[in-house]
């Protein structure tokens, strides 16, 4: 026969384990912990940007005006508050910038990236152009940007899978 307090114990185990903020499953597998913010991870779901309308041939011949890309500037302003890393996933994850290196040339493609970088330092830490082309050529950049790169080649890769196993 069982004792008269095992029933109680047995509800006190269970309302224990049914806590919340108790450890449950181990949560997917996420590529990296800043794709966690918001701010870093799709930056630019909110922002109304016509991609019809842009014109790179026009870029091209004209340059660009940078107030067409003050959301870009803004959201890289507070990407780099975060970390240098963070700043970089945000800026390849312009959809303008998506755009032309899916569709232009990979030079031309480099240069608008490099004028984009080059604007947004002069900027925010008023900078010249060399200034602003030693700062995207250091080391610490360069392994920021690299990095950046490989963690949304992850992350759309294994948003490709996800689709392709529904």
């Amino acid at each position: 026969m069982a004792s008269p307090g095992k029933p109680r114990r047995n509800a006190r185990r269970a309302t224990a384990q049914a806590r919340p903020g108790r450890p449950g499953p181990a949560k997917a597998n996420v590529i990296h912990p800043l794709l966690a913010n918001p701010l870093v991870n799709e930056p630019f779901d909110d922002v109304e940007i016509d991609l019809s309308t842009f014109d790179f041939q026009d870029i091209e011949e004209n340059g660009f005006d940078p107030a067409h890309f003050e959301d870009l500037f803004q959201a890289m302003k507070v990407g780099e508050g975060i970390s240098l890393l963070a700043m970089c996933l945000i800026f390849l994850q312009y959809p303008v910038l998506e755009l032309v290196v899916a569709e232009e040339a990979e030079e031309a493609a480099l240069d608008f990236m490099m004028g984009l970088l080059i604007v947004y330092r002069g900027i925010f830490h008023g900078e010249d152009e060399d200034a602003a082309v030693r700062w995207v050529s250091s080391e610490a950049f360069q392994a920021a940007y690299n990095e950046a790169s490989t963690i949304l080649q992850q992350k759309y890769a294994g948003a490709a899978a996800n689709t392709r196993g529904q």
